[in-house]
């Protein structure tokens, strides 16, 4: 039996790779919609993992009851069968990934080939089933079920989170569905399509029967997250010139927070934005239709880090020196020369966008349920804030409104400090907050970055306001809310 507990030792441990690298890390599984039968999959083979650990520890299958662990490896390998052709399906899995899908697969093949001998002898002995021990394997394989038990009930609690998520009713607020009939049929090309916010952006669309194109770098991936109804395309040059195209969104980017600001990790995030936009502009420039706007994403980061809190509109300046508002006033910069091709251009600034499945808001509210709401530093530091809702309804504000032209603060109008922000979040979950994190181990750990952290703008949407844009979710209690489902929106 070593040898049978050896490999699945190692079978394991490959299988937890793959899960916390390509699962979480890099498709990030639970955060979308799209994903929930892979997850659905996941979830049972683990839950097979779990018993055959369970088994293997502490039992030993006579007789007929050995088809009961043959059967859950039988199992186990039609549920692989069915994961590898989702996953062909409904994304476009990286070289390592597959390299590691193959050695899982010949070791689960020795595995089953070892294990059958020794079914077969057991099952030429009375039946029944006797608790065994093996030494040193039993309280290690004890300790697998339990933790691959417990992951599998994570991925069913996710299945059902996201399935909820799916078939929530997202329905646009008669005030703003007003204003964007005077778009008609309209054709949104969409960089960033799959991420937090471009994922509802485009969900909006499509119900307000806009035709669609999005930008991704992974096309399998895209259609199965955002349905047929899409035209996804890999490349802006396989993008006819004669195709029309009446508005750009640009969304894409690397995630700010995240790897710590090396030099290369800021290469990274200015040319992730960078590179798609000369690439729009290339676009644009040999289109028979140019499009009518650009809404470009930029952050409030563009503001730096202000000595004070003083209201900051959308004529406030950059802070140059300031890595955060060097990014941002460079990727306005970019988005601007767009004018010149006869293009009006708006550049979105959103605070922090909170919203179900992805983004901040599940992480910070996991860590409130478990009592551990955070503030952090002095807690004194504005959190400028966006309900998802709102986020996606500035966007389709820009679109539609032709007098928008230049920064748009996407914020709420309700501005609260960091602590304020935790103190509610806690209440909403109904735990007390009390946890407090002093800024020096933030700035240590996260250098630069920790400013994104600790330093805050108190950034008011002038121009949304201005314009009429009617928020969805104004304030913080609302916001939360709804999130949490404690009360209506």
């Amino acid at each position: 039996m070593t040898i049978v507990f050896v490999l699945l030792t190692v079978q394991s441990l490959l299988g937890a790779f793959d899960n916390f690298w390509h699962h979480e890390r890099e498709a990030r599984l639970p955060q979308r919609t799209s994903a929930r039968h892979e997850l659905r999959l996941h979830a049972a083979r683990e839950a097979i993992y779990g018993l055959l650990f369970a088994s293997f520890a502490w039992l030993q299958w006579r007789g007929w009851w050995v088809l009961l662990p043959a059967g859950l490896l039988v199992a186990e390998l039609f549920i692989t069968i069915a994961d590898f052709l989702e996953e062909d399906r409904s994304r476009k899995l990286p070289p390592l990934e597959r390299a590691l899908h193959t050695v899982l697969a010949v070791s689960y093949g020795l595995l089953v080939g070892l294990a059958g001998p020794l079914f077969w002898q057991a099952a030429q002995l009375p039946g029944g089933v006797s608790v065994v021990t093996h030494g040193s394997w039993t309280p290690m394989f004890s300790v697998a079920s339990v933790c691959v038990l417990a992951w599998s009930v994570r991925n069913a609690l996710a299945v059902r989170t996201l399935g909820a998520t799916a078939h929530c009713n997202d329905s646009i607020p008669p005030a703003q569905g007003a204003v964007l009939q005077g778009l008609g049929q309209q054709t949104v090309l969409v960089t960033g399509g799959t991420g937090f916010v471009g994922q509802a952006l485009v969900q909006r669309l499509l119900r307000e029967g806009r035709r669609v194109l999005v930008l991704s770098r992974d096309p399998l991936q895209a259609r199965a997250a955002l349905g047929e109804g899409v035209w996804v395309v890999d490349r802006l040059d396989d993008i006819p010139c004669e195709t029309r195209v009446d508005a750009v969104v640009h969304l894409a980017g690397a995630g700010i927070l995240g790897a710590p600001w090396t030099a290369g990790r800021r290469r990274l995030l200015l040319q992730s934005r960078l590179q798609v936009m000369v690439q729009l502009q290339g676009l644009i420039a040999r289109l028979s239709h140019k499009p009518e706007v650009l809404v470009c994403a930029s952050a409030v980061g563009y503001y730096g880090v202000p000595l004070d809190a003083v209201p900051l509109d959308e004529s406030a300046p950059p802070q140059p020196g300031r890595f955060q508002s060097d990014l941002c006033r460079l990727v306005e910069a970019a988005a601007s020369r767009s004018n010149a091709l006869g293009v009006r251009v708006v550049c979105l600034r959103p605070g922090i966008v909170l919203g179900r499945g992805d983004g901040a808001f599940p992480a910070l509210a996991f860590a409130a349920r478990c009592g551990l709401g955070a503030v952090l530093g002095g807690g004194l530091q504005p959190m400028p804030w966006i309900h998802l809702d709102d986020a996606v309804g500035l966007v389709c504000h820009a679109l539609a409104e032709p007098a928008l032209r230049g920064p748009l603060n996407a914020v709420a109008p309700q501005a609260v400090s960091q602590g304020q922000f935790a103190r509610c979040l806690s209440g909403a979950v109904g735990r007390p907050q009390w946890l407090r994190v002093p800024g020096w181990p933030l700035r240590l750990l996260l250098g630069e970055m920790s400013e994104l952290l600790l330093c805050g703008q108190n950034v008011v949407p002038a121009q949304a306001l201005r314009s009429g844009y009617r928020f969805r979710y104004a304030s913080l209690a609302s916001a939360l809310g709804q999130l949490t489902g404690r009360s209506a929106a």
